[in-house]
């Protein structure tokens, strides 16, 4: 992959038409707000352009999703958004991983897969690359622009309450609430806002709660059983990683969903002491230093050994 600046790269989207924007699988409100802001951008640039993803958005996001229409043609250009590898892109879109141009992302763990991109492991969210690639194509980040890029920042940073969030996220946020985003309104669905079969999930989560190496590392799961029991979305899911973290003493959280009988998801939140990065790298997965993820198959008692052994260790090794 050829590495471009921001500048670059709003060059490209302006030169190109018929773009197909992809999301990763399970979609969260980085990917959904950054690609949802390209493509309102390109599309009042007169420009035909579309986004796609594996799994269904979520209806929490419908204030991005219900106004942008679908539209027809043939993918000329293909923009991967907050997309690390080409594995996320799910099995529906797989016809696509290797005929991505434009990578926009903001993981250190990323593949290089494309033929150019734009990956800035400093920013804490791919919305705030977003933000300055959409501005330099001459587009104002502004009403529902401004809505899906607040959206990208707030979602990935926990409403800035990450050590990942710099001085350049802040002043980014700032611009877009200038420029109309209803951050109130967001933060609220985005943090304050929950169905019942999440609140369901989170209190059976919570019942699986298991302390590891003299309680600084805490974990929870959840089971296809727990998930129909519920009848949970895979979108309910997204609160459960933050819980273990808030525990008083605890330096890695972990959380396990079952995908398949012998298929796990691990999501990991730790403290500025350990690299849950490094840690899920070990397992093919990767992310941040904060927050990572990675998939193991076997067992769910085999699953919970494993993750435990590898974050015990970072927490030896103080890494």
């Amino acid at each position: 992959m050829i590495n471009i600046t921001t500048e670059e790269a709003a060059r490209q989207l302006l030169e190109q038409d018929n773009i197909l924007i992809l999301l990763h699988r399970s979609p969260d409100g980085d990917t959904i707000g950054s690609g949802y802001a390209l493509c309102m951008a390109l599309r009042s640039l007169g420009k035909q352009a579309q986004t796609a993803c594996s799994d269904e958005i979520p209806q929490i996001y419908s204030y991005l999703t219900d106004d942008v229409p679908m539209q027809q043609f043939t993918p000329q250009f293909v923009v991967s958004a907050d997309v690390a590898d080409t594995q996320l892109i799910g099995e529906s879109l797989k016809e696509y991983r290797d005929k991505i141009d434009l990578c926009i992302d903001h993981h250190g763990s990323n593949k290089q897969f494309a033929r150019y991109g734009v990956v800035d492991a400093e920013a804490p969210a791919c919305a705030q690359v977003m933000t300055k690639v959409i501005q330099q194509m001459g587009v104002p980040a502004e009403g529902r622009i401004a809505d899906a890029l607040f959206t990208g920042l707030t979602t990935d940073t926990g409403c800035f309450r990450y050590a990942s969030v710099t001085a350049e996220t802040y002043r980014t946020a700032a611009q877009l609430v200038e420029n109309g985003a209803r951050n109130g309104v967001i933060n609220r669905l985005m943090f304050e806002t929950k169905s019942k079969s999440q609140a369901a999930l989170e209190k059976c989560a919570l019942e699986t709660l298991q302390y590891f190496c003299d309680e600084q590392i805490a974990l929870v799961y959840i089971t296809a059983e727990m998930m129909q029991k519920t009848g949970a979305k895979d979108s309910d899911t997204e609160s459960i990683p933050s819980i273990p973290r808030q525990i008083e003493g605890v330096k890695v959280a972990v959380t396990v969903k079952q995908k398949a009988e012998k298929l796990f998801r691990i999501s990991l939140r730790t403290t500025e002491e350990v690299d849950a990065s490094a840690i899920c790298l070990q397992l093919n997965g990767g992310g941040h230093h904060a927050a990572a993820g990675c998939s193991y198959e076997g067992t769910l008692e085999e699953t919970i050994e494993k993750i435990v052994a590898l974050s015990a260790k970072a927490l030896e090794s103080g890494v």
